[in-house]
């Protein structure tokens, strides 16, 4: 996250993402880093179109940075999942000059889930909201992370 702290501008929004085999789950920040707001979904279609809605999605909201949530298994290893995340953000790095960081995804859909639960969110309703609930749990640890390492250097 140093690195990444260091390529943002001082000011601006961040998106966070939390990308599956058939969706996108999709949060971002205000701009001054502080809150995690999951603003929607995106149906997966192909990289290009997809691609396509994300990137209009992060220009409409000035985003400085994209946070993608990284699905790495219980005991810290890498499999199929994270590789395929870590090709999407290859393709997209090639369509952005974006600043990109990664984000350590374990339980963030447990506890997006637990949250919508514990909301008395309806089974339907948790299934369409999910994916960018998870998204804003990622972007939310990123963001309280960022501002701890700002911390750290002011003080």
């Amino acid at each position: 996250m140093d690195g990444f702290a260091e390529s943002l501008p001082a000011m601006g929004a961040l998106a966070g993402l939390d990308f599956g085999e058939k969706t996108i789950g999709v949060a971002i920040s205000d701009r001054l880093r502080s809150v995690a707001t999951p603003k929607l979904t995106i149906r997966r279609v192909k990289f290009t179109t997809d691609a396509e809605t994300l990137l209009k999605l992060l220009a409409e909201h000035e985003v400085a940075g994209l946070v993608l949530g990284l699905p790495r298994n219980m005991d810290g290893s890498e499999g199929p999942r994270a590789q395929a995340t870590r090709a999407f953000a290859r393709n997209l790095s090639r369509l952005t000059p974006l600043p990109l960081a990664y984000w350590d995804e374990r339980l963030s859909t447990v506890a997006a889930e637990r949250a919508l639960i514990e909301a008395d969110t309806s089974r339907k309703r948790r299934k369409e909201l999910i994916d960018h609930v998870a998204a804003g749990y990622i972007l939310q640890g990123a963001l309280d992370r960022l501002a701890h390492l700002r911390r750290e250097k002011s003080g």
